[in-house]
């Protein structure tokens, strides 16, 4: 009984051992999946503009009347947030750019770029609750910044350079155009890819 005892507690003691090994080499595999499939930033898709161009010049109107100069240097950083109230995944993500402009607002405005006619967007504006934020009506914003898909964000900094871009349907993508500006690169795409590549340089040229 004695030696079955001790056999049995030796053979747990091994099995033991054996689960403790493949728990770490799974943990080792699941780090570096995480690190190839690490989360995508804004998927930057425009054809027509890319980080680091002249912001292009556009002066408009809110639908309050107060006159904005798109694309002029300014003493803060701009957000271009792109969105119609037709698209359900602008909304779902409001709440993010409201927390976002509240948390940046020292260094960053936000301004919501739409089309279409104003007692529409008015509706829009009192349902969400986004009187704070300057709300644009111009079909040629969204033309001219290379704008195909929605929701969509584009960065552009102080001088009235275009930091960063991209299609946004997460809070994860909306962020991510600020990372790249702070990283210095056109997108987190950018920044991953380079990680990857070592023989790249990191960060754009200035």
């Amino acid at each position: 009984m004695s030696n079955l005892f001790l056999f049995t507690f030796a053979l747990l003691w091994v099995l033991v051992i054996a689960l403790g090994v493949v728990v770490y080499a799974l943990a080792r595999q699941v780090g570096v999946l995480y690190e190839r499939i690490a989360p995508a930033g804004a998927l930057a898709m425009n054809q027509q503009l890319k980080a680091g161009d002249k912001a292009p010049e556009i002066s408009v109107k809110t639908l309050s009347k107060q006159k904005l100069n798109l694309g002029k240097p300014a003493l803060k950083n701009t957000l271009l947030f792109f969105l119609s109230p037709d698209c359900p995944v602008c909304k779902e993500y409001l709440p993010v750019i409201t927390s976002l402009s509240h948390a940046e607002r020292s260094h960053l405005d936000v301004v919501l770029v739409s089309d279409g006619e104003g007692p529409d967007h008015q509706a829009f504006i009192k349902e969400k609750k986004l009187q704070s934020f300057p709300y644009v009506l111009s079909e040629e914003v969204g033309k001219k910044y290379g704008v195909s898909r929605l929701p969509y964000a584009t960065l552009i900094n102080k001088s009235g350079i275009i930091s960063s871009m991209g299609l946004v349907n997460s809070r994860e993508h909306i962020e991510s155009l600020l990372n790249a500006q702070d990283l210095n690169v056109a997108s987190i795409q950018e920044f991953l890819e380079k990680q990857s590549n070592p023989e790249r340089t990191l960060y754009k040229q200035a």
